[in-house]
């Protein structure tokens, strides 16, 4: 006699809870077909700034503010800093090492750093902005009702599609350059994000347990 085997419950599939339909050309396009670039910026060190300093950066950034006629967000991510590459560098120092003077400093130096972040957290912080772009439905379009049938796509659409997407990555390209712009007025530099950083952040998001190294800024 077969065994009756009990029908597995379905589970939804993580991306259903993730928001994002593609990124394409380090845009990201949501599952409403609203649209997101990530911008990663400079630091500044504020504290070691003078008085004077500080509220100029204020107000600067303060008037990036007011000048805005659209929404962004400010993301920081912080991790802790993965020293284990550093200290497999300074293990292959230590063998190269020919003086036995070095060798002990060498190996003094290794147990300092681990002891040293063993009792710290040292932390890694990455700091972005991620600017919107919604377009606008215009009512009143055509479907082919025989292309809708067989699910069919002529050329012309496809082609739509593609004008629909660089037009609205044009909208998205000059907000992008009154953030960069504003920014600057701060002092602070500001990069796009391409594909694969895009793809690498969200990674890092959703795996907060996995150690990576940190992206820079070129």
């Amino acid at each position: 006699m077969a065994l009756l085997r009990p029908k597995s419950k379905k589970t939804k599939a993580t991306q259903e809870f993730v928001p994002i339909k593609e990124v394409r050309d380090g845009v990201v396009i949501l599952k409403d077909d609203s649209m997101r670039a990530i911008l990663m910026t400079s630091s500044i060190n504020f504290a070691l700034k003078s008085e004077d300093m500080q509220q100029a950066i204020l107000l600067q950034f303060q008037n990036f503010l007011n000048s805005l006629d659209f929404s962004i967000q400010i993301h920081v991510q912080s991790r802790r800093l993965d020293i284990r590459p550093y200290l497999a560098l300074l293990e292959d120092r230590y063998k190269d090492q020919k003086s036995d003077l070095m060798k002990i400093q060498t190996r003094e130096y290794i147990d300092f750093v681990k002891t040293f972040t063993e009792n710290a957290d040292i932390m890694s912080k990455n700091f972005f902005v991620v600017v919107p772009y919604t377009p606008s439905v215009m009512p009143g379009g055509k479907i082919n009702p025989i292309g809708g049938i067989f699910g069919k796509k002529t050329i012309e659409s496809r082609n739509a599609k593609i004008d629909t997407f660089e037009e609205n990555r044009t909208q998205l390209e000059q907000r992008m350059a009154i953030v960069e712009q504003g920014l600057l007025r701060c002092g602070l530099r500001a990069v796009q994000l391409g594909t694969e950083e895009v793809i690498e952040l969200f990674y890092k998001i959703f795996n907060p347990g996995d150690t990576e190294k940190p992206m820079q800024i070129s």
